[in-house]
């Protein structure tokens, strides 16, 4: 079968499909969190470790996965990534206790190089401009696949349990695993020379202020739809009294706002520079939570209030994080898979402490403020990023001139 092994790009589809997959792995299965804090008798603080947790471990991951591809190619390591997949999914599936699910369930974040090295496969093939716009559309696309994710989720938990959503995961890992595969050919042509040395370079990136005023910027941008995965479980059922089917439907309106926000940033993209796009998106971000916030402390206690105001988590979102993920890499051009995986490392990381300080602050009292609060200072700090690395490049496009 070696002859049918990739050796050129990857197609669009295919670059879609692998990041698309990253989310999917994390967010099919949460309709069900409730259901299986019942079967496997713990709290709901217990089985968010199956969200925070994951997210934790993801963030390790991705401070190794940039330099190994760096090192090694992008294609190796997610094959590698894609088999730890499948075999710990296996692990889940079987598993008759809580802490061998989670042991498991945490080994599945090997699935995040999907999104951090697809990024890296777009800045190898392409110069910053088309990035932007490939990234765009990867955006836009993939976001489809996450607002339907939930929802499948969902009915399968009602019909046929919630090991049914990881047998779903386990086709998804194999098909992946043929798709890269068939697919994905090596895009990284400048490889390192040692592991060692490209893990060395981290210090150079560390002392970029770009590169701490985008990573922060992305870093709590995509914590705050992590914290919205882990606490909208519980603001749905416990304050709100969803059904697992309606819970999975809503947890799609922020890739619904994701999706508009991203086919806006391939547009807008033209015309106004990076740390422009990407502080658009903060304001339209920031504005829609603060006025569900607001709606909510007056009293407006409702699915609109609380969900309506999550779309414009995703607008903001879609229209600014490819710019910052081109930023990011721009720092340092032939570290372009360090700083996606650092920066990745950073936003998973960032996102697993507001998961779980949704776990621990959240209660069916103040369920819907603590929520709604805990997203915008979220917001709040991605935006005092974003105005702080546009104030850096325009210094810089002033001293060229």
């Amino acid at each position: 079968m070696k002859f049918l092994a990739a050796k050129s790009n990857p197609h669009l589809i295919t670059l879609i499909v692998i990041t698309a997959a990253s989310i999917v792995s994390l967010n099919m299965f949460l309709p069900s969190l409730a259901n299986m804090a019942t079967e496997f008798d713990v709290s709901y603080r217990v089985m968010n470790i199956s969200v925070a947790g994951y997210l934790a471990v993801t963030a390790f991951l991705q401070i190794i996965i940039g330099p190994l591809s760096d090192r090694y190619g992008r294609r190796i390591i997610l094959l590698f990534s894609v088999i730890i997949f499948c075999f710990s999914t296996i692990g889940c599936i079987y598993s008759s206790n809580i802490w061998w699910f989670l042991f498991f369930r945490i080994l599945q974040g090997a699935m995040i190089s999907g999104t951090a090295l697809s990024r890296a496969i777009v800045r190898d093939m392409m110069d910053s401009k088309d990035a932007v716009k490939i990234l765009s559309i990867i955006a836009m696309a993939m976001a489809i696949v996450p607002m339907i994710a939930p929802l499948i989720g969902g009915f399968l938990d009602e019909l046929y349990g919630w090991r049914t959503n990881f047998w779903v995961y386990l086709i998804m890992g194999v098909s992946l695993l043929v798709l890269i595969w068939l697919d994905l050919g090596e895009t990284n042509t400048q490889k390192s020379d040692t592991f060692h040395k490209q893990f060395s370079t981290y210090p150079k990136l560390f002392k970029s202020g770009k590169f701490w005023g985008y990573s922060i910027c992305m870093s709590s941008s995509v914590a705050c739809f992590y914290g919205f995965l882990s606490g909208a479980p519980l603001v749905a059922t416990k304050v709100l009294n969803l059904p697992p089917t309606e819970l999975g439907l809503l947890i799609g309106t922020t890739s619904l706002g994701f999706f508009i926000g991203s086919f806006f940033s391939t547009k807008f993209s033209k015309y106004l520079g990076l740390t422009q796009m990407i502080l658009v998106g903060r304001v339209i971000a920031v504005f829609g939570i603060s006025l569900g916030l607001i709606l909510v402390l007056k009293g407006y206690i409702s699915t609109f209030t609380i969900f309506g105001s999550m779309v414009f988590i995703g607008l903001g979102n879609g229209f600014s994080l490819p710019s910052s993920h081109v930023g990011i890499m721009n720092v340092r051009s032939d570290l372009a898979g360090s700083a996606s995986g650092l920066s990745g490392a950073m936003a998973v990381a960032f996102g697993a402490i507001v998961a779980t300080l949704m776990g621990i602050m959240l209660t069916e009292e103040n369920g819907a403020y603590s929520f709604l609060f805990i997203l915008l200072i979220t917001k709040l700090i991605s935006l005092i990023a974003a105005y702080y690395v546009h104030i850096i490049e325009a210094s810089s496009h002033k001293i060229k001139k």
